[in-house]
């Protein structure tokens, strides 16, 4: 009786060892849902690795909005350009060929700066309550000059031509009644009314209504 307890005793352990042999053999396997085993995050260097990096060249955001310096400002600089409020218009003399009158634009500097003007002013016909163009304006004859240096109560003049417009077609060149002239010297935005009735083309005729010259020192014999 003994000696068979002790091979029913002797086949357990055996089949147990055989059991813990065949878990190890194994790799010990669970379920993805077995809590007793922890998750092994996925690897994030990859996308690192794929992600293009920034663009060196691409300007950042304050670089790009910042507004470039203000002349005559932070940047020490000025404008010596004569302006509208530098000046006063007057209408000189000047003579007459082949239909066409020419006088004197005069700029004389009324401020208590020195300035500067060079090239040629912007000059049309205006009629009107509103002072609307009438018209082309003046057509630019001749090089642009140099500059021309405009102490306090100096002058600097531009020729203006006058065509008789009574000799264009009156259905093209379409006569109207002006009130004078708007003029803008040379590189301002802002203009001048000068006083000159006459007749001007609303049309657009063949040859032009008004011509104008680059500015010159004086008054030109005005």
């Amino acid at each position: 009786m003994t000696m068979l307890r002790n091979r029913i005793g002797a086949g357990v352990m055996i089949g147990g060892a055989l059991l813990l042999l065949a878990a190890c053999n194994s790799g010990g396997t669970a379920s993805p849902g077995d809590p007793d085993v922890p998750a092994i995050p996925q690897s994030t260097s990859q996308q690192a690795t794929t992600t293009p990096p920034p663009s060196s060249t691409a300007p950042s955001t304050a670089q790009a909005e910042q507004p470039p310096p203000s002349v005559g400002s932070d940047s020490g600089t000025s404008s010596t350009e004569c302006k509208v409020a530098d000046l006063k218009l007057s209408l000189g003399g000047g003579d007459a060929a082949a239909g066409t009158a020419y006088r004197n634009l005069v700029f004389t500097n009324k401020g208590s700066r020195t300035c500067t003007m060079q090239g040629f002013p912007g000059v049309s016909y205006v009629a009107g309550d509103d002072g609307h163009q009438v018209g082309p304006a003046a057509y630019r004859t001749g090089k642009k000059g140099p500059a021309v240096t405009l102490k306090p109560g100096g002058s600097a003049f531009a020729d203006v031509g006058f065509v008789q417009v009574a000799n264009f077609d009156p259905a093209v060149c379409k006569p109207t009644e002006v009130r004078g002239l708007r003029v803008y010297p040379p590189h301002d935005y802002d203009s001048m009314f000068l006083p000159n009735a006459g007749t001007g083309c609303a049309g657009t005729p063949p040859g032009n209504q008004l011509t104008v010259a680059t500015v010159q020192s004086g008054t030109g014999g005005a």
